[in-house]
């Protein structure tokens, strides 16, 4: 990936802000979920500052999280937002839940698509194919949820994939929501991520083409800023993406349009919004 800091001019002549979609846990939030901490767990107040800022250039911060919906409209009330999006991509909600949209496509059967799944037995099925490896990212993972079950470990993905297309789940998908930088008792892996099995079709991409359109921002006025893969595979959707520091190593692939902070959590946050708001 490009450093932020080495692409500036090119970014502010090409970005026009008019939305920024953020990642909660990881991003904005430092160690501990707290907006108040940096990377040290020492005290800032970089990212909440950069909150303001955002307000006072009337410019919609959009939380974009794996988070249900519940836990993110109180973020978001606590933020200031308007709209938000909830459970990895699976729920557009606006004006604070005026309206909400399920970009999964139908399911068959009743219920929601966490309803399905359960009915599947998809997430016993990886449970046990990567048993010690993955297991519920408790106590989350059972809130309610409408349309992914919540996950933390390390697993190959492509094996997942490999997994749930033998069973016949091609309609799920197993996706990495960033690292967990905490050890679990339970885990026997060197490093833990969050993982979120839900219809395949469901995406923070998809999400944010839907947002985007339904209010009418072009892809020059928005910028995502996050710390997983999931969050650099909205880039043909938007302006840029901002990855901050402590996520760099979630991200593989092509990088186009993707740029890493050189602050980690809020700090690298702050430094995309103040670098490309100009404040």
């Amino acid at each position: 990936m490009k450093r932020l800091s080495e692409h500036l001019p090119d970014l502010r002549r090409r970005l026009s802000l008019g939305a920024v979609y953020t990642d909660l846990d990881g991003t904005l939030f430092g160690p501990g979920s707290s907006l108040f901490a940096d990377a040290e767990g020492r005290v800032t107040t970089r990212a909440a500052e950069a909150v303001a800022a955002l307000h006072r250039a009337s410019v919609p911060l959009v939380p974009l999280s794996g988070r249900t919906r519940l836990q993110v409209r109180e973020v978001s009330r606590i933020m200031g937002a308007r709209d938000f999006v909830a459970e990895m991509g699976g729920l557009v909600c606006l004006d604070g839940e005026a309206e909400v949209i399920r970009t999964s496509s139908h399911l068959a059967g009743a219920g929601t698509p966490v309803d399905a799944m359960a009915r599947s037995g998809a997430a016993g099925l990886l449970l046990e194919a990567f048993a010690g490896r993955l297991e519920p990212h408790a106590p989350w993972a059972f809130e309610p949820r409408e349309v992914s079950m919540l996950f933390r470990g390390q697993v190959d993905l492509d094996e997942a994939r490999r997994v749930l297309d033998e069973a016949g789940h091609r309609w799920l998908a197993l996706r990495d929501n960033g690292v967990i930088r905490r050890p679990f008792p339970g885990l026997e892996v060197a490093e833990v991520h969050a993982y979120h099995l839900l219809p395949a079709a469901v995406s923070k991409a998809a999400a944010v083409a839907e947002h985007s359109r339904r209010r009418g921002l072009t892809r020059e006025a928005c910028l995502v800023i996050g710390d997983s893969g999931a969050d650099a595979e909205v880039a043909p959707h938007v302006g840029a993406v901002c990855i901050v520091a402590n996520g760099a190593s979630s991200v593989s692939g092509p990088a186009d349009g993707v740029y890493v902070t050189d602050g980690a959590y809020g700090e690298g946050f702050a430094e995309a919004v103040e670098a490309l708001l100009g404040v």
